[in-house]
């Protein structure tokens, strides 16, 4: 007689053997888990793409605006009109502007012309009238006519002032021409210190 000698039983902590695993089942995991991969990958990496190509073409816009080296025609933005006090009246026309920005001191260069009930608007919502104009009185200096590209050599008479306000208020020059005193045209530079 032989004798059997009796079976070992597995230890409890380890699992019961996997039996081997058949080709279709290992086809679908490896499919299942690419499928994750792209969506945990490829969905942000499409995102990044396509916002950074919203993102750039944005700023090429506001650099192509900000590169303007002279005046555009058009309204300065509210936001420009409120910060520098440049209060634009209307009836307005041949508007244009130009803003400049350093460290020291920013400056917005404004034209338009206007009516003579325009223009008065226009100075009392700066704080001024038009008794404090001056004949003669070229109030906007060289270097302002250099960047803006303004010549006060033209048809008169042209009067000026100058609102000079305590910071951070900004300080305003102003020269009119009344060439056509129905419709003068109105040069304005403000600036103030950010």
């Amino acid at each position: 007689m032989t004798m059997s000698l009796p079976r070992q039983a597995a230890p409890p902590d380890e699992p019961p053997p996997r039996p081997p695993e058949d080709r279709r089942h290992r086809n679908r995991r490896r499919a299942l888990t690419l499928l994750i991969i792209v969506l945990l990958i490829g969905v942000p990496a499409g995102y990044l793409v396509i916002s950074a190509n919203q993102s750039r073409n944005s700023g090429k816009d506001k650099e192509d605006k900000y590169s303007a080296t002279g005046l555009t025609a058009g309204y300065p933005s509210k936001v420009q009109e409120r910060l520098y006090q440049v209060p634009v009246p209307h009836p307005a026309d041949r508007i244009a502007y130009y803003e400049t920005n350093n460290w020291k001191t920013s400056r917005l260069y404004v034209q338009f012309r206007t009516t003579e009930p325009g223009l008065d608007s226009f100075l009392d919502a700066m704080g001024v009238n038009r008794k404090e104009l001056k004949k003669g009185d070229i109030a906007i200096g060289v270097r302002d006519q250099k960047v803006s590209g303004w010549s006060f050599t033209g048809p008169g008479p042209w009067w000026g002032l100058t609102h000079e306000q305590k910071n951070p208020a900004p300080t305003q020059d102003v020269v009119v021409n009344l060439s056509n005193p129905v419709l003068p045209m109105v040069y304005i530079v403000s600036r103030t210190i950010p």
